[in-house]
């Protein structure tokens, strides 16, 4: 009996794990073939492709999915306790505070731009506020984080992490076309893939084409963006309590039913994790050997997590309800380059 306890869940899961393990190590083994593309963008293509090609799409729509699933929902949160170890809040004060305030107006003005044209587009409100996340803060790890705030489906989350890995693997290809044209320094090329740049692989991906000095400050400014996550995630939150509250005393005085109802943590214990793993590095409690073996782990941790959300797309599908939400990514996109590059011009004379 104990034994059939565990085989069960792990024979349900079993496969869809070991195609997720599978993938990554192929996601991996592109990345270091075709450097200029991040292992996650490649796994994020290989879950597409697993789901859209006739002789696998029966798998990962059937034996595989449970397995899928719990990759893309509970291997993303450790992955995005992990990342909190890539966080200084040495560096990150070490910007001053002129730059961290313009980092900041940059997040909050992409995040209320984008969620208003999401409105304007009749976007559902749960998809506008995931695209709104992922655009503005670190794309596919935020979106992870605010649908666990929200009980916003798993499957709901699989459009918007579509969107924001397509519009960041764009951004690789594009911002340094537009370096020597906009005549900006590798530095301001830096702050600016940091500040404008979705994944924290784009962003490498993206300022290494400068060098060494872009790389280093558009890491920097990056991970400051994503600092953010927890402060947003909790006042999305907190809304959703006030917005219910008000709600329910509405149909109470109205002698309505009583709606009262249990809520997640205003802060997920995923992104507490998160923030205490920010703590372990700021403090330099993680020697540098932990910290790239953490690096390595979180990493594979959300590679299989992305190709899970990948495996879950089908593009006939997303053809048919889609199209308003691509138009709002390139917005959105276009929004934020345009914010970003604002504010690199004020930090950076």
């Amino acid at each position: 009996m104990p034994f059939n306890r565990y085989f069960r869940p792990l024979a349900r899961l079993g496969p869809g794990l070991v195609l997720a393990v599978a993938a990554t190590g192929l996601a991996f083994t592109i990345h270091a073939l075709l450097p200029v593309l991040p292992a996650m963008t490649a796994a994020v293509a290989l879950g597409l492709l697993s789901a859209n090609i006739p002789g696998t799409a029966v798998w990962t729509a059937g034996r595989a999915r449970p397995g899928l699933d719990f990759a893309g929902k509970h291997l993303m949160r450790a992955g995005i306790v992990l990342l909190g170890l890539k966080v200084s809040m040495v560096d990150v004060l070490g910007l001053g505070w002129i730059s961290l305030l313009l980092i900041t107006g940059v997040v909050l003005a992409s995040f209320t731009g984008t969620y208003g044209m999401a409105r304007l587009l009749r976007l559902p409100s749960e998809t506008a506020l995931l695209i709104a996340t992922g655009f503005s803060i670190c794309g596919a790890s935020a979106i992870g984080a605010m649908a666990a705030v929200r009980r916003i489906r798993h499957q709901d989350t699989v459009l918007p992490v579509a969107l924001v890995t397509l519009c960041g693997t764009l951004a690789i290809g594009v911002l340094p076309l537009l370096m020597h044209p906009l005549g900006l320094t590798p530095e301001r090329f830096g702050a600016w893939t940091g500040a404008s740049v979705h994944d924290v692989g784009q962003v490498v991906a993206t300022a290494q084409t400068a060098g060494t000095a872009a790389l280093g400050i558009a890491v920097v400014v990056k991970l400051t963006r994503v600092i953010l996550l927890a402060p947003i995630t909790a006042a999305a939150g907190v809304q959703q309590r006030l917005a219910h509250r008000s709600e329910q005393a509405d149909s109470l005085a109205a002698g309505g039913p009583d709606t009262r109802r249990t809520f997640p943590p205003v802060v997920p214990l995923f992104v507490l994790g998160f923030m205490a793993m920010v703590g372990v590095r700021s403090l330099g409690w993680a020697s540098p050997a932990a910290l790239e073996a953490a690096g390595g782990v979180q990493d594979l941790l959300l590679a299989a997590a992305l190709f899970g959300l990948g495996s879950a797309v089908r593009v006939r599908t997303l053809l048919h309800t889609g199209g308003r939400a691509l138009l709002l990514a390139l917005g959105s996109w276009l929004l934020i380059a345009v914010l970003g590059l604002g504010a690199v011009w004020i930090m950076i004379r």
